[in-house]
């Protein structure tokens, strides 16, 4: 409760303009404070999680808030630690390719400044503008060019956290061949800020595309046995694509104006060999497909606009209609029987849904807008359809009241106690984002 957290032991921390008492109004998210603290410096991040742990009091770690809608069963934390301010690049080895960077960066400013020296991340999350480096790692988050350059787990090389006595420590290394020991990367990357508080994070770079083209190939007849004929010629084929991702006719119609099953099919090298590609594609194609290609600057385009369809936490309003994302993995073409179920569930459960799946990596994202109940009716068929496929899935975005009615995560896997056990060991007070992740660690 906001009067059992000191402001004057806060104040002692860091400076006042850096604090803010919350409305008492809830946000339909959850995943609060009574009182917000934006640190600047690592040194107020420890003192908050000393004062933490001094005085039993729990803390809920934000970056932007774009993922405010992902896991949580609480409401609102003691204090809430914003990371928005805690920004900026720290060292950039150009010649060897590696970066160090605050966690509170958003991906969009990192960006922007690599691309002065040729360079980048290989990843593309949603919401760049808003999404941070330390909530990027902290989801594991990926798009569809995970075919091509993998997810967080493939390109952060090193973390400095802050655990939740205060103590500092780091994973990794600051150069890409650092193969000694554990990879204990892994274990905080995609853990939802239970174990730490993400301060620096070292990612490994690429140099950016020489160019860049993207494909769309609709299937006007809708048959998806004929996609999945198409999906195993291309990727058994000579080519690269950085992604290869399925739209449901939905999705195809809202970016596209077709609305019909579309395969977005992205290459990126040098214009020659990108050229040559497309060809490739031309000549497998089925003959009753159509084909668009897109061209550096439009299929940029294509995908800036594909980076903001899911919700974003920022901006979610309590509205009667609920915009819900759920995320699915399944073996890479099962993807087809995924989006195909999906498709069956808008008008058997009233809904409008906005579906996409990696034929490559067996990701799918699935959007879906309607009413509480039908969205709690459809997750829980999605569920069961995805394990019936030897998947999972798990809620990416969902108000809090309706989080409360559901599991977010899903059944606890057979593992759980190890994960119960590394949470008892890191964090015995249970301080950082409590019931955040799997089972309610």
């Amino acid at each position: 409760m906001l009067e059992t957290v000191s402001l004057s032991d806060l104040t002692s921390i860091l400076p006042q303009e850096q604090i803010m008492i919350e409305e008492e109004n809830d946000h339909p998210l959850g995943n609060s404070g009574y009182i917000t603290v934006f640190p600047q410096t690592e040194e107020e991040i420890q003192g908050i999680l000393e004062y933490a742990g001094e005085h039993d009091k729990k803390i809920a770690i934000q970056g932007s808030g774009s993922k405010r809608g992902f896991g949580g069963q609480t409401d609102k934390a003691d204090i809430l630690l914003s990371l928005s301010k805690y920004k900026g690049i720290v060292e950039h080895t150009v010649g060897n390719m590696t970066i160090t960077v605050k966690a509170g960066t958003t991906f969009h400013e990192l960006q922007t400044y690599l691309a002065q020296h040729q360079q980048r991340v290989s990843l593309d999350p949603a919401w760049p503008e808003h999404a941070t480096i330390g909530g990027i790692v902290a989801s594991n988050e990926s798009g569809p060019k995970r075919l091509g350059y993998g997810s967080s787990r493939d390109v952060v090389i090193g973390l400095r956290l802050v655990y939740p006595d205060g103590s500092i420590i780091r994973s990794g290394g600051k150069v890409v061949k650092n193969v000694a020991g554990y990879d204990m990367n892994k274990l905080f990357i995609g853990s939802m800020g239970t174990l730490g508080v993400v301060s620096e994070v070292v990612l490994k770079l690429r140099p950016l595309a020489k160019y860049e083209s993207l494909v769309l190939l609709t299937f006007p007849d809708g048959n998806l046995e004929t996609v999945r004929l198409f999906a195993n010629s291309l990727l058994e084929s000579v080519l690269e694509p950085v992604a290869l991702e399925l739209l449901n006719p939905a999705l195809s119609e809202k970016l596209t104006g077709n609305k019909v099953y579309t395969l977005a099919i992205s290459f990126e090298d040098v214009e020659n060999a990108v050229h040559y590609q497309e060809e490739f594609v031309k000549r497998i194609s089925p003959s009753q497909t159509h084909m668009e290609i897109l061209q550096q600057e439009k299929a940029h385009a294509f995908w800036e606009r594909f980076c903001i369809l899911k919700p974003n936490g920022i901006q979610s309003s309590a509205e009667p209609e609920t915009t819900v994302t759920v995320k699915i993995s399944v073996t890479n073409l099962d993807v087809l029987q995924v989006l195909k179920e999906s498709d069956l569930l808008q008008d058997s459960h009233n809904l409008v849904i906005h579906g996409h799946g990696g034929l490559g990596h067996g990701l799918c994202q699935v959007i879906l807008e309607g009413t509480g109940d039908d969205i709690l009716r459809a997750i829980t068929y999605l569920r069961q359809f995805a394990e019936s496929l030897n998947g999972y899935l798990i809620v990416t975005h969902l108000p809090f009241a309706l989080r409360q009615q559901i599991s977010v995560w899903g059944n606890q896997p057979s593992y759980f106690y190890l994960l119960e056990g590394i949470k008892a060991k890191v964090d015995p007070k249970r301080i950082l984002n409590h019931k955040r992740f799997v089972g309610g660690i």
